[in-house]
């Protein structure tokens, strides 16, 4: 294979040129800087080279024994592991479209997801359920009898097909319209060419999957956690000295509800972009980590998979504007209306709209769900309201809000508030049915494993309430050690719902 074809598609940085396809900047490169560590995870490092070696003949592999060819959608459902980022790369050497989702997922919802992508392949493990579909089980499948030569440049639209259940639970896809290859939907926020990165989160998610393959093209060095640990992730970040660290409110929270001696001794000089999304960060968690590592440097992004539009903020502008996540972009507009579509000013909750330049529904796609467009407006469906300034603040989904005594509540603002409590990690507020007010709030904590269960929930919730009016003060509550919150950091309040309704 000509190496010229490949040392064009980056400059002298690492830097992807435009329209270069991703399957071929992996081997760009590994002719590059074959050497280079690209991908580390649990310890073990795979250079560039070694790294494009794998996932040429994962390629070769898929379509000798699979038959994906040009077009195809492959699924990719497993852990964090090399395999999962080989076969990515894999699938857009061949021209074919990456679909991760959580190995994770119930039967039933794993099912109704294969339905709705009707992919070529599953590429996964034997901890997936029976699938419909061929299973390639990368434990069982050795690749290192095909060859690990490059394979020709190809690029192919859609770029990518995500899952996002969203906060109903049911399946639903993303389209991505852009291609596989190179241009400005792939540079992300603040992240520059060949540098090291951070990802705790897993890889069936969006936003991880993105900036692990991406800071991949740009020829960076990607630190990748199996699984979510905090003493796992301050090691990490001393050990590999990352520039650039991907978390979500989550994680933030639970390291920095680590022991003082632990934090204030952990070396976080190296980090110069902390860059967190998925979730409402609770403002003591904002106010630690600013303090911790410094404003300039802890980075919010509001936004999508679909790209309707979004919204940044550092840490200064932060402490300015307490609770915001920005304002519209450059040559962007929000727009908060009620339910009939009328305005609101600032000040009033309402949904959020963004008014962008492109077309409304161009920038996305939806395979099992309607989109939420008005006019030239678009929305994720969240609702929130703007301040004086024009800066956005989020008050929570729509479909979470629950509606007590004739009032909109908002679980989000009760659950920072209960998860500033010592010994708790996380929490969920929930609607139950209650024949006087609608609803009831019902709380579910999730426990610390040194801090005992209290034997009254109220009194035990009682420190954070005193910061909340009595109509959003929880009724009910269950404390458990599982966890809430998915690895992605992602909650699901109307599962949650559902199954107490379902225990009666």
């Amino acid at each position: 294979m000509n190496g010229g074809q490949f040392s064009s598609l980056i400059d002298r940085a690492g830097q992807p040129v435009g329209n270069a396809p991703l399957g071929a900047l992996l081997s760009a490169h590994a002719l590059a800087t074959p050497d280079a560590p690209a991908l580390t995870i649990s310890d073990r490092s795979w250079s560039f080279a070694a790294l494009d070696a794998r996932a040429n003949r994962r390629a070769r592999q898929l379509a000798d024994q699979a038959g994906v060819g040009v077009g195809d959608r492959v699924m990719i459902a497993m852990p964090n592991r090399v395999e999962f980022v080989e076969t990515a790369f894999a699938i857009w050497k061949l021209g074919a479209v990456p679909c991760p989702a959580s190995w994770r997922m119930a039967a039933d919802e794993l099912t109704q997801l294969i339905a709705l992508l009707t992919p070529r392949v599953v590429v996964g493990t034997s901890a997936l359920p029976p699938l419909d579909v061929p299973l390639v089980n990368v434990d069982d499948t050795p690749v290192e009898s095909w060859s690990d030569a490059p394979l020709p440049p190809r690029a192919v639209v859609p770029g990518k097909i995500v899952n996002s259940g969203g906060s109903t639970g049911r399946p639903k896809l993303i389209v991505d319209p852009e291609p596989s290859a190179w241009g400005p939907d792939k540079e992300g926020r603040s992240r520059p060419a060949r540098i090291v990165l951070l990802n705790p989160g897993p890889l069936y998610h969006s936003a991880p999957f993105s900036y692990v393959t991406m800071s991949l093209a740009q020829g960076s060095h990607v630190i990748c956690l199996e699984r979510f640990d905090p003493l796992e992730w301050l090691r990490a970040v001393e050990r590999y000295r990352p520039s650039f660290a991907y978390v979500v409110p989550t994680m933030m929270a639970r390291i920095a509800k680590l022991p003082r001696e632990v934090t204030a001794a952990a070396d976080l000089s190296s980090i110069v972009t902390l860059l967190h999304m998925a979730a409402p960060c609770a403002p003591e968690v904002k106010r630690w980590w600013i303090s911790r590592i410094g404003p300039e440097k802890v980075i919010e992004v509001y936004g999508g998979t679909e790209r309707i539009g979004a919204t940044i903020i550092n840490g200064a502008e932060w402490l300015e504007h307490p609770g915001s996540v920005g304002r519209a972009a450059p040559g962007e507009q929000i727009i908060i209306l009620d339910e009939e579509g009328a305005q609101l000013p600032p000040g009033q909750v309402g949904e959020i709209f963004f008014r962008r330049a492109v077309q409304p529904g161009s920038q996305y796609g939806y395979i099992g769900a309607a989109t939420r467009i008005r006019g030239d407006l678009d929305s994720f469906g969240d609702l929130g309201w703007l301040d004086a300034d024009g800066y956005l603040h989020i008050a929570d989904r729509r479909t979470d809000m629950v509606v007590v005594g004739g009032v909109n509540v908002y679980p989000a603002e009760i659950e920072a508030a209960i998860e500033a409590l010592p010994g708790v990690l996380c929490a969920a507020v929930i609607g139950l049915p209650d024949a006087d007010m609608g609803n009831r709030l019902h709380a579910i904590v999730e426990l610390a494993a040194e801090t005992e269960e209290p034997a009254d929930g109220i009194a035990f919730l009682a420190p954070a309430m005193v910061r909340l009016s009595t109509i959003k003060r929880p009724r009910s509550v269950e404390f458990t050690r599982e966890r809430v919150r998915d690895d992605a950091g992602k909650l699901r309040r109307s599962r949650l719902r559902l199954e107490r309704l379902e225990r009666g």
